[in-house]
């Protein structure tokens, strides 16, 4: 999970993230499997956007991104280059 976030946050995979550029892990389930984990979500892809928000805002309030509770470092340790590509020379 932490390549593919990573895939993301640093444009590296084509998609919503990209064309938005929408890089901040807002909210995130675990489950014991790929399988398990695409079916749930195909369903929360059909949810109503209220229904996503309300689900985010439960255990998130505040919009942090959760990318350093995955990886298990500090944010700054997390390895994001998209930061540093953006930075002026």
């Amino acid at each position: 999970m932490i390549k593919r976030i990573y895939e993301h946050k640093n444009d590296l995979t084509e998609g919503f993230t990209k064309k938005y550029q929408v890089h901040n892990l807002v909210w995130f389930e675990t489950h014991e499997t790929a399988e398990t984990a695409i079916i749930r979500e195909k369903q929360i892809k059909r949810w109503e956007r209220k229904w996503k928000i309300r689900v985010i805002e439960q255990v998130n309030p505040q919009w942090d991104d959760l990318y350093s509770e995955i990886c298990g470092f500090p944010p700054e340790d997390c390895g994001n280059d998209r930061l540093k590509r953006h930075e002026p020379k």
